[in-house]
C-alpha cells in the first residue's frame, strides 16, 4: 500500500501567522517600490559572450 505525499500549500492564514511570528521575533519589513527589485548589482560586472 503506497502512501500519498501531501503537498505543502501556503494559504493566506499561514503567511499571516509566519509574518506575525517574524515581526514578534524582532524582524522588520521594508517597503520596496513598484518596479524595483531591491537587489543591488556589482558595479564591475562583465558580460559573457556565449557565441563562438
Amino acid at each position: 500500500m503506497s502512501k500519498k505525499n501531501e503537498k505543502a500549500t501556503l494559504t493566506s492564514a499561514t503567511i499571516e501567522e509566519q509574518t506575525a511570528a517574524f515581526l514578534k521575533a524582532g524582524g522588520s519589513v521594508e517597503h520596496v517600490g513598484k518596479g524595483k527589485s531591491g537587489q543591488t548589482f556589482p558595479t564591475n560586472s562583465k558580460q559573457i559572450n556565449l557565441k563562438k
